[in-house]
Order: structure tokens, then C-alpha cells, then sequence
């Protein structure tokens, strides 16, 4: 974080906010924001981002004691990162209106006292019902800080050195998830997994008095009445296509569940695009679909998705081989994770700035390289493989993640109208979220149904889980390696001038 005590903005004492009123349409205000000021609201809104961040993964090792302490099985237990997820998705979708329509101060601290209150709950939860509505209070601070940080990062940096401030932002966004089974695995070694959300209350408060002192941008908010339809249909269409996609896994118990979800969450989409559409041109829709008309802002999408969906997947698949394939305890596996995350804590600063030198190619073509360098490395291992292998092949990984990340969202936002950077947001995270379930989804259902049908036919428990983990490894890394080719058609991108 200290990183954000020397960013790269422009050469001048001050920073003007002239350029955030008139990108969104209203008049030019007269403060200006000094250099430390943007450095404070920056760095107050990655210390958020990355806190919640971490927080989204954090269970990924501490389930198992979860389950033990609750007395609820793996199924239900599930639902804790599913119900988080729901939230995210029917949330993110309407932070394009927000942002545009709601001052972004008050949006940082509802959203930091949501998450404050959430861990709160979950800290203390004495059941599963109650630490599944905190992980929900939880996620509605995380779906508005995530957009909240990309769109402010866009509209007070300038356009020449984003790509360093992006890779600092990479950091908190890909790091995260990489040192999370890290954090937890030795805090519910230690002292159980309470206390991996009572850790994250002090840090919750000291941010809220970051953004209390540091978070004064100027009003810009325009009044416009939220469309209901709007709202109703984006909640239906994406917390469906979300649930449909987390019960895959489960869809032979009840496939009717698992059709009508998708069947309704489809059409919900559909009819919610064509609204917004509509709406558009009356300056009411709840998310612009206008940046989709820029091929790399959807290259960037599909990049993104299979990126997210790629780390949360073997994020999870990991940890369960060497737990329940090798018999590794939690710390021993968080450890064996940390360099991974410390990887990419180094290669995102650095390579941001090699983007705001030499544009999105020679950062994207490694990245997307690397990343699938690193699932063919997963494809490799084997019962018997040692630790190393395991952990070289997650570094390998999160290095071309972190390359990706940097490149990707400056690249994606770079062709997006400034008017429209709060609807990129949204899509852009609503996209990282939906990749993430996929990839969560895809990865454990390979295998548990091969290592189930392996094991019924006579294969050893673990030769069974690591057969079934190959070939979710396998399909991870066709996907990766589909990344490659499409990295080569993602140029620096020029933002249109009218809406």
C-alpha cells in the first residue's frame, strides 16, 4: 500500500475535478483536488477494495472447520461463497447507476459501514443462517467498492499513467484471492475461523477513517428516477444465471431447479438488455450497454471471465488435493500459496508501468502466456508430485494473472466514453464475478463427478480426486490457452466522443 504514497500523477501541485463534472454532464466546479488528496481517496479506496477482496476467499481453507463447528455439510457450506456471489452479481449491475446518480463519498462509507457491520455479525455468528445473511451484508460493500475504485482511478488519473496506477490496483484485485487461503489457513490454525472476520473489523474501521478524512471529491450526482423494471429484471436475470451456474454440481438431485434457473435468468437478460437499450436514449437506463460497441472492451470481457475463472477455480480445486488427496493441513497449504501472491504483489507496479510505456501488447501476450503456462503446469501434477511442483506452477500463474490484470483494465476502459466509465465498471466486475462462478463451478463439478465415477470403479480415493483433477486442470488450460490468441487483437483502444 505504501506504493500509493508516490503515485504517478500529473507534474502539476493539483489535479483538477473539471474533467468529472463535465464527463458527466454537469457544469465545471471550481475546487481542485491536490496530488495528496487524490493519493488519499485513492489509497483509502484500496485499502477497501483489497480487504474485501480477500475477504471473498478467505473460506476457501477455513470451510472444512466451518462445517465441523456448524454441523453442516459441504453442500450447504457452499452456499456461504454462493449466497456472496448472488449478492455480488444482483448488486454490481445497478452500480453504473449509482455512481452516476449518488455522491461517491456517501456511496464508500454505506459501503465500508455495510461491510463493517457484516463481519460484525459473522465474527460472533453462532449459525450457519446468520454467517450466510453477514456474508451477504458483506458483499453489498463489496459489489459498490469495486467499481467504486476503477471508475475513480479513470476519472482522476491521467490517461498517460494509468497503467501504473491499474497495476497497483491489480495488486489489491489479484492478490487478494492469492494470499486469502493464505491469511486464513493460518488463522484458523491458530485460533479457529472466527477469527479471521474479527481480524478484519480494525482494518474495516481504520479504512472508514481513511475515507472520512481523504474522500472529498466534489458533488457530481445527477437526479434521475430509478427505473424499477430496470432493477427487478437485472436482480432476476443475474442472481439466476449465478444461481443456475453454483448448482450445477448439484442439478441431478433436482434438474428442473437447475433448467428453470437458467431458462428464467436467460430470459430475464434478455428482456432487461433490450429495456436498457430503450432507456438509453432517454438518459434513464440502469446500465449502458454502450461499451460493448468497442471490440476491446469485449475482448476484455471474455479475457477476464476465463482469468477469474481460471485462479478461483484452481483456488479451489488446490487446496482440497492437498488437504484431502495429500493430507496437508491448512497452514501448510496457505504457505505453499503465499509466494504465488507475492508474485503478483511484485509484477503488477512494474508492468503497469511498462503499459503506460509501450501499450497493452507487451503486457497482455506474456500475461496471457503465463497464465496458461501455469495450467498446463497443474495438468502435470500428480499424487505423488512434491510440494514444489504445486507451487511453482501457482507462481507461474499468478505472475501472467497479474500481467493480465494490469493490461486488461486499462485497455477495456480506454475505449469506453468518460461519460460511461461507472457502467464499465459495473459491466467489467459483474463480468470478473460471473467468470469466477463459472470457473468455480466448472473446475469443483469436473471433479467430484470423475473422482466419484473413478473411486466407484475401483481407483483409490486419492489416484481417483487427482484423475479428476486433471482433467479440470485440462479444461482450464485450453481455456487459458484460447487467452493467447485473443491478447493479440487488443490494441490501446480510443474512448468515442459521444454517447
Amino acid at each position: 500500500m505504501t506504493e500509493f504514497l508516490s503515485l504517478p500523477f500529473k507534474n502539476e501541485v493539483t489535479v483538477s475535478t473539471e474533467h468529472i463534472q463535465t464527463a458527466q454532464g454537469a457544469p465545471p466546479a471550481g475546487p481542485q483536488l491536490s496530488t495528496r488528496q487524490v493519493t488519499g481517496i485513492i489509497a483509502a479506496l484500496a485499502l477497501a477494495a483489497f480487504m474485501m477482496i480477500l475477504n471473498e476467499t478467505v473460506l476457501t481453507v477455513a470451510l472444512p472447520g466451518i462445517m465441523n463447528d456448524l454441523q453442516i455439510s459441504a453442500a450447504t457450506g457452499q452456499w456461504l461463497t454462493t449466497g456472496f456471489l448472488l449478492t455480488l452479481s444482483v448488486v454490481i449491475p445497478t452500480t453504473g447507476f449509482l455512481l452516476q446518480h449518488f455522491n461517491h463519498r456517501s456511496l464508500f462509507m454505506f459501503a465500508i459501514i455495510s461491510f463493517i457491520i457484516g463481519t460484525a455479525v459473522a465474527a460472533l455468528a453462532p449459525s450457519f443462517v446468520l454467517l450466510l445473511a453477514a456474508r451477504m451484508v458483506q458483499a453489498l460493500g463489496t459489489a459498490i467498492v469495486l467499481p467504486l475504485l476503477m471508475t475513480t482511478t479513470l476519472r482522476l488519473v491521467p490517461a498517460q499513467r494509468r497503467g501504473t496506477v491499474m497495476g497497483l490496483n491489480s495488486v489489491v484485485i489479484g492478490v487478494g484471492p492469492a494470499v486469502g487461503p493464505t491469511v486464513s489457513g493460518a488463522v484458523v490454525h491458530a485460533w479457529g475461523w472466527h477469527y479471521i472476520f474479527a481480524m478484519m473489523l480494525p482494518i474495516s474501521v481504520l479504512v472508514l477513517i481513511l475515507g472520512a478524512v481523504f474522500f472529498k471529491v466534489p458533488a457530481s450526482a445527477q437526479k434521475t428516477r430509478v427505473d424499477a423494471a430496470s432493477v427487478l429484471l437485472s436482480a432476476v436475470a443475474f442472481g439466476l444465471l449465478v444461481y443456475g451456474i453454483s448448482s450445477i454440481e448439484h442439478a441431478s438431485q433436482n434438474p428442473a431447479m437447475a433448467i428453470a434457473s437458467f431458462a428464467i435468468g436467460a430470459l430475464s437478460l434478455v428482456l432487461f438488455i433490450r429495456r436498457q437499450r430503450g432507456l438509453a436514449r432517454e438518459g434513464r437506463e440502469l446500465l449502458n450497454l454502450a461499451p460493448f460497441a468497442s471490440r476491446n472492451f469485449r475482448l476484455a470481457m471474455i479475457l477476464i471471465m476465463i482469468a477469474f475463472g481460471t485462479l478461483l477455480g484452481s483456488l479451489m480445486v488446490v487446496p482440497i488435493l492437498l488437504e484431502s488427496g495429500r493430507g496437508l493441513d491448512s497452514l501448510t497449504i496457505g504457505l505453499m500459496l503465499l509466494p504465488g501472491g507475492l508474485a503478483q504483489a511484485v509484477a503488477s507496479p512494474v508492468f503497469g508501468r511498462v503499459y503506460d510505456r509501450f501499450g497493452p501488447r507487451p503486457v497482455l501476450i506474456p500475461g496471457t502466456a503465463m497464465l496458461a503456462l501455469g495450467q498446463w503446469l497443474y495438468v502435470g501434477v500428480r499424487a505423488d508430485s512434491p510440494l514444489w511442483l504445486f507451487a511453482t506452477a501457482h507462481v507461474v500463474f499468478s505472475i501472467g494473472f497479474a500481467l493480465l490484470m494490469t493490461g486488461l483494465m486499462s485497455s477495456a476502459m480506454a475505449s469506453v466514453d468518460p461519460r460511461l466509465f461507472g457502467h464499465g465498471s459495473a459491466i467489467f466486475n459483474t463480468g470478473q464475478q460471473l467468470g469466477g462462478a463459472i470457473g468455480t463451478t466448472l473446475f469443483v463439478t469436473v471433479l467430484t463427478l470423475l473422482s466419484t465415477a473413478q473411486e466407484a470403479s475401483g481407483t483409490s480415493a486419492v489416484q481417483a480426486l487427482f484423475d479428476g483433477a486433471h482433467v479440470a486442470f485440462l479444461i482450464g488450460a485450453v481455456l487459458a490457452s484460447a487467452t493467447v490468441v485473443l491478447s493479440l487483437f487488443i490494441g490501446r483502444g480510443t474512448a468515442p466522443t459521444g454517447r
